[in-house]
């Protein structure tokens, strides 16, 4: 723990308690900006391309072929082509969830989807694996992944599973409860591009995979489903995860039937040979902006804790053990900040209203910190909470007292997940627009 400054409590009142919050996260938010990430760990000079440890000197290779997808597609490839530029001859394909301000010239653009697929995401998988397929063991193909690549490139693993298929099969699985790397464990193995098979469509050429990541440091093979790298998952699991969560019935008959007769495939697993030429550097991750965070927070006079235990709980579980944890830090001192990375997970019950999963936790705080020197902030790195269109939320010990006046019900939101509507009108919603990256949550509690 930091040792915090001498500072007087007494200053500060609730809105400086919010304004320090946001200014918290927007500054981790600033270092897990793509060019950052970029900056520390990729460089290109005289025809070698170093990234991290690994040196490509890419005139040995007869093509160069770049697969960007996820969240943060567009900045990613401008941060490498900024650096590469024209010369290499590089070409290939970008899909993301929003259309650019302007193109790379020799790219292929894609529009999918997210949170689920649409037919721009199957089209896209469908032409990756084309273009790979026609790699050589000369070839070097670069792919630059983040969140939200499992949705945005999709295709079934087999033909028989309709793209309506495919959709409802996702929104099971985003609607069971079930923890991200669970839900990903079973995409993989029901996907022609998850769980390693875009390495295997690309084999025998080189391989080197630049990573945003949104998954914890010790799962990275969850990133967009593991696309391109081993995969941990196995396919009895993910019969297990069906089982567990009741979802057989739920499932399109298509997918069901997988189920049903045990067909899946397995994925490729570590140790396979056409992982041999394969490389993968994770170039920002959540550690990225909590250690910012912390440096944030410190400059403030908090002293300051990373609690990570709370990754992939159910938020109420998580908003519990997050609170205590910073009850029983301010007994030692007067200004404390908890910070805590990774994601919570909700179980949707019915038709949700607008918000996500950190609008979610953020009103279940406020519920819990009435009349307390509390500030709880929880908001996403990509800008986009659940199907709204906020980051998240701030509340503190006034939230439920101001909402009062106004005539809006805690209560009410909370039961509806529909805590957006809530926190715009108490003007506590976190608006950054659409960010270009995407590194995970980052939850910050503040007390004195």
């Amino acid at each position: 723990m930091n040792t915090p400054g001498d500072i007087s409590s007494s200053s500060c009142g609730t809105v400086e308690m919010r304004s320090i919050a946001r200014e918290v996260f927007q500054h981790a938010l600033e270092e897990s900006g793509i060019e950052r990430g970029f900056s520390r760990n990729i460089h290109y000079e005289r025809g070698i391309l170093r990234v991290g440890d690994d040196l490509f000197d890419l005139s040995s290779f007869s093509r160069v072929f770049v697969v960007s997808f996820g969240k943060a597609a567009h900045s990613t490839l401008e941060a490498l082509m900024s650096r590469l530029g024209a010369g290499t001859g590089a070409t290939g394909i970008v899909c993301a969830p929003t259309r650019p301000a302007a193109q790379v010239f020799g790219f292929r653009y894609f529009e999918g989807g997210h949170p689920m697929p649409n037919h721009e995401s199957v089209t896209a998988a469908t032409a990756i694996l084309r273009a790979l397929e026609a790699l050589s063991a000369r070839s070097l193909v670069i792919y630059l992944i983040s969140g939200g690549g499992s949705a945005i490139v999709e295709k079934p693993i087999s033909d028989e599973i309709s793209f309506d298929d495919l959709v409802q099969t996702y929104r099971v699985l985003v609607h069971s409860g079930a923890p991200i790397a669970q839900i990903n464990a079973v995409r993989k193995h029901l996907s022609a591009v998850k769980g390693g098979r875009l390495a295997v469509a690309a084999s025998p050429a080189h391989q080197l995979s630049i990573m945003i990541s949104d998954v914890p440091d010790n799962a990275l093979d969850s990133l967009a489903s593991g696309a391109t790298m081993p995969d941990s998952s196995t396919v009895e699991q993910c019969y297990d995860i069906v089982k567990r969560y009741e979802l057989l019935p739920k499932l399109p008959p298509s997918v069901r039937t997988l189920f049903e007769t045990r067909g899946l495939e397995e994925t490729p697993k570590q140790g396979d040979p056409l992982f041999e030429r394969a490389r993968w550097w994770p170039v920002l991750s959540n550690i990225s902006a909590q250690k910012a965070a912390v440096e944030r927070a410190a400059m403030h006079g908090f002293a300051v804790q990373i609690d990570n235990s709370c990754d992939d709980w159910d938020y109420r579980k998580a908003a519990d053990y997050l609170l205590a944890k910073v009850r029983e830090l301010r007994k030692g001192v007067s200004r404390v900040c908890l910070i805590s990375g990774g994601e919570v997970t909700v179980k949707v019950e019915g038709t949700p209203g607008a918000g996500g999963r950190n609008q979610q936790f953020a009103l279940y705080c406020a519920e819990r910190i009435q009349g307390e020197n509390i500030a709880v902030l929880s908001a996403g790195t990509d800008g986009i909470d659940g199907n709204s269109p906020a980051a998240g939320s701030v509340a503190d010990g006034t939230t439920i007292a101001r909402a009062t006046e106004k005539g809006l019900s805690a209560e009410a939101a909370l039961k509806g997940f529909d805590a957006y509507p809530f926190f715009d009108a108490l003007d506590d919603t976190i608006m950054t627009g659409y960010t270009g990256t995407n590194v995970r949550d980052v939850r910050v509690l503040l007390a004195w």
